[in-house]
């Protein structure tokens, strides 16, 4: 009697996702067994197409406090303001000002983080009453940001701590404790100014550039490597390049730097690289079989966090 053949076929990829994999969304299920399933929807690349997608998933992810003026469609004349995180980690808020904010920093996912964040912000735009907007489960197909987001630009403001959660509120009574127990928890952050998306922080024993960027992985891995062999993947001496975050279908390279560094010595030295990773990134020629292997090296040292 014949044997059975025993060759296993690996499993088909969703949406470039292995079904046996962990799901993305960090719930700890595998894929198929979470966003993968039936019914269930994964957007890897939820801010693509949002100006500055790179700074939506910095705030999301990296950024303690930020704010940014929103613009959405057919409510001109509501202030809408963005921020990194809102009082309680709500998705959004109406506020007794009338201002509406909405929060990327939030506790749940229901695999399009963008309509996720749509649902919740037109839910406060709608509210009659200031209070806090959530979801508790899926939102019905609907709207996404990039949908309802107008303008070219996300005009982003780093704060040193969250002033900004009362900056619309006449009394304050009651407010300061929860306040300075946030302001404590926020890392001193920055923003560079002649670079997209690449912020500057300060965690007490260690300084770090963590920068967000937008090309595809495969060719950004190789152009990292190319200039981590040829020696130019330092941004200041003493300077060390420690990986890499993944986070909605982007890296994020992550540098440590010497303490006393700030912010303001990165600037023309992030602007160098950035010429240095242009060039990288046009340069077509075969990799060497030292690029391989630094590109190896790279692809292990990625951490993801969404």
């Amino acid at each position: 009697m014949a044997k059975k053949n025993r060759t296993k076929t690996a499993p088909a990829s969703v949406d470039g996702i292995n079904p046996r994999a962990a799901c993305p969304c960090g719930s700890g299920k595998r894929y198929k067994a979470c966003h993968g399933a039936p019914g269930g929807v994964f957007v890897p690349r939820p801010f693509e197409g949002l100006p500055n997608e790179c700074d939506w998933v910095a705030l999301r992810e990296l950024v303690p406090s930020a704010t940014a003026p929103l613009t959405i469609k057919g409510y001109d004349d509501v202030t809408v303001q963005l921020g990194s995180l809102l009082p309680l980690a709500a998705p959004a808020m109406r506020r007794d000002s009338g201002q509406v904010w909405l929060g990327l920093q939030v506790q749940h996912n229901y695999g399009d983080v963008s309509r996720d964040l749509a649902a919740a912000l037109l839910g406060a735009l709608a509210a009659e009453e200031s209070g806090i907007v959530g979801l508790t489960e899926a939102p019905d197909a609907g709207p996404r940001l990039q949908d309802i987001v107008l303008g070219d630009t996300l005009e982003v403001t780093v704060h040193e701590g969250f002033d900004w959660w009362i900056a619309d509120v006449e009394d304050t009574t009651g407010l300061e404790s929860a306040l300075q127990q946030a302001n404590a928890a926020a890392l001193p952050t920055a923003r560079l100014a002649g670079v997209s998306a690449a912020y500057w922080t300060n965690t007490g024993t260690k300084e770090h550039l963590r920068w967000v960027m937008p090309e595809p992985e495969d060719a950004l891995l190789t152009a990292l490597a190319r200039l981590h062999v040829s020696g130019a993947d330092v941004i200041v001496p003493r300077a060390r390049f420690v990986g890499m975050f993944r986070a909605h279908g982007l890296l994020a390279p992550v540098w440590d730097l010497p303490m006393g560094t700030g912010a303001e010595a990165l600037e023309e030295p992030a602007l160098a690289f950035k010429a240095a990773l242009d060039a990288a990134l046009a340069d077509t020629s075969a990799p060497s079989d030292e690029v391989r292997s630094a590109r190896a090296g790279l692809a292990n040292r990625q951490v993801t966090i969404r």
